[in-house]
């Protein structure tokens, strides 16, 4: 792929390249926690090596011996591909690829060509390492940057597509907007993301938004609003809230049966965070107080 990485709107070229990115502190913040050593140490462990998003678990009353996380994460990310049917002409934008888990499964079963965005550079290696050793580097690109300034030209992708990241913006309508501008006319935009819901109060939220650095989190009625402002058509969303406190819990017990092994790589002072996060996940979400599940819109 050799697309033109100068970042352009329909009011003419942005005037900063896209290796030294000005973002904002809650990008910066997100870029600088994913490139630390006990971060990425933690995530390619406990994950797998492979995704960071929540997974889609079996089981009506709990989890089964057969739902580990990279099983779950990956039954997120075949859903989601089922919804947009991608073949070898589809050009998708993975924004907030993470280790580019998702790439290499579309990349894999369906031919097509997927791009990468992605703030930290550490997992920027990392992916471009797994894609090198699964042979899939010459439909893969791996982009560092961020969703809030996307640096493609207009209509350059059929697909963006993105799990789970968001969250990490403090300006969720631009990333929306930047979506559509690099969106083709018909394109699609679908993602997962972690949400408060509608009625829920912002100071229920404190840990959470203090682990994030946020004053707020995203809501479906917000997506439904900035995405209708932007032209796309809502094509519906999957209400999967009930699967995030079991994503959490799961990630808290394999933590917790893995300790003795994290804790001679990660400090303890992370750990010790972690795991208090992990919790609040749970509690909040059991409480029903968060929601989570797949958007889908069309330009």
């Amino acid at each position: 792929m050799d697309q033109d990485l100068t970042a352009i709107t329909r009011r003419g070229t942005i005037n900063r390249p896209v290796q030294d990115p000005e973002y904002s502190t809650a990008v910066q913040t997100a870029r600088d926690y994913y490139n630390s050593t006990d971060a990425d140490t933690f995530y390619f462990t406990i994950w797998g090596g492979t995704d960071i998003h929540v997974g889609l678990y079996r089981g009506v009353e709990g989890l089964t011996d057969t739902d580990d996380i990279p099983e779950a994460s990956a039954r997120t990310v075949e859903r989601m591909a089922n919804y947009i049917g991608p073949d070898s002409s589809t050009r998708i934008l993975d924004v907030g690829a993470g280790y580019g888990g998702s790439a290499r499964h579309l990349a894999e079963k369906y031919g097509c060509k997927v791009t990468c965005l992605n703030l930290s550079e550490v997992e920027n290696e990392r992916n471009r390492e797994a894609n090198r050793k699964a042979g899939l580097d010459h439909l893969i690109d791996v982009v560092d940057g961020a969703f809030e300034d996307i640096p493609y030209k207009d209509d350059s992708f059929d697909v963006v597509w993105s799990q789970d990241a968001f969250s990490h913006s403090a300006a969720r309508d631009r990333v929306v907007s930047e979506v559509a501008r690099v969106l083709v006319p018909g394109g699609r935009f679908i993602f997962t993301d972690l949400m408060a819901h509608d009625d829920t109060p912002v100071e229920t939220l404190g840990p959470i938004l203090e682990r994030l650095h946020l004053t707020s989190m995203g809501t479906l009625g917000f997506y439904r609003k900035s995405t209708a402002a932007a032209g796309f058509k809502d094509l519906g969303f999957d209400d999967l809230s009930a699967q995030l406190p079991l994503h959490y819990g799961r990630v808290l017990e394999e933590t917790e049966r893995r300790d003795s092994e994290l804790s001679g790589n990660i400090s303890a002072e992370y750990l010790k965070k972690m795991k208090a996060g992990l919790r609040e996940w749970v509690t909040r979400g059991e409480a029903g107080d968060l929601a989570w599940g797949i958007h889908r819109y069309q330009l």
